[in-house]
């Protein structure tokens, strides 16, 4: 099957967050039950077909805050050569992995390799480790979890988090906290435009369990254990509820 269209029924659950009675999480079951997995090496196309093995690290890792640049720059400065193929000569200078892009927004350098553009921490097939990410080699290094080492839209990919604000009509308000698919329109406009993605492609939904137990770290670190907890006991209830909104159109299997 090809990949399925952005407009689908879904189903949604809002709980308060246990932890934080100011915060009301709004969660996407039919993304968070799905079997999505990330497939890079074992039958990603890559955002663009001029660089179809560096998956979706072909711009460079745009800094969630000035926290996030100097989380990763303290494990930047603990790669060598064994892990980071493409690692500068000489002392190692932030501007020799940092950039702006157009906007001024701070992100990880993005260089080309034999006609192939991607992040600087990106390493090539040719590499002794093959393909990958030089930052997510040296979680496994240091025994960490990936989401510690990179920036923090690598390992949230493709699960959205945002934020608002909302007013009741008493007067009170409370925060909004989505937990969803991060599809092309996350992208901008531009979104539309990448030859290939993954979280709504059949391909990459192959995975043995649902999502919110294969991505249950990147989902603690997004919401809390608390919330987890409540969103995992959601979980568990829409999938035994059978509800045909309970599959992601890309989890389907052919009748």
């Amino acid at each position: 099957m090809p990949e399925v269209d952005l407009v689908f029924p879904r189903a949604w659950v809002e709980f308060v967050n246990p932890a934080d009675e100011s915060e009301v999480m709004r969660c996407d079951l039919t993304w968070l039950t799905s079997r999505y997995t990330c497939i890079f090496g074992q039958g990603c196309h890559g955002i663009y077909k001029t660089s179809p093995d560096v998956g979706c690290c072909t711009l460079g890792a745009h800094f969630a805050d000035k926290d996030d640049e100097k989380r990763v720059a303290e494990y930047v400065g603990q790669l060598d050569e064994t892990l980071w193929q493409l690692k500068p000569a000489g002392k190692l200078r932030t501007r020799d992995w940092v950039d702006k892009d157009d906007e001024g927004e701070r992100k990880t350098r993005v260089v080309e390799v034999d006609g192939q553009e991607a992040c600087i921490f990106h390493n090539r097939q040719d590499f002794h480790l093959g393909a990958g990410c030089a930052l997510h080699a040296l979680a496994y290094v240091l025994e960490k979890d990936p989401l510690e080492t990179k920036p923090d839209v690598c390992w949230q990919l493709p699960i959205r988090r945002t934020f608002r604000t909302v007013e009741r009509q008493d007067g009170t308000s409370y925060t909004e906290v989505s937990i969803q698919e991060y599809d092309r329109r996350g992208w901008g406009p531009g979104g539309h435009d990448l030859d290939w993605y993954c979280s709504g492609n059949t391909e990459a939904h192959v995975a043995t369990e649902p999502l919110y137990i294969t991505s249950a770290n990147e989902l603690v670190a997004l919401m809390g254990q608390a919330a987890y907890d409540e969103l995992a006991r959601h979980c568990e209830e829409h999938l035994a509820s059978r509800s045909r909104l309970a599959i992601h159109p890309a989890s389907r299997t052919p009748s």
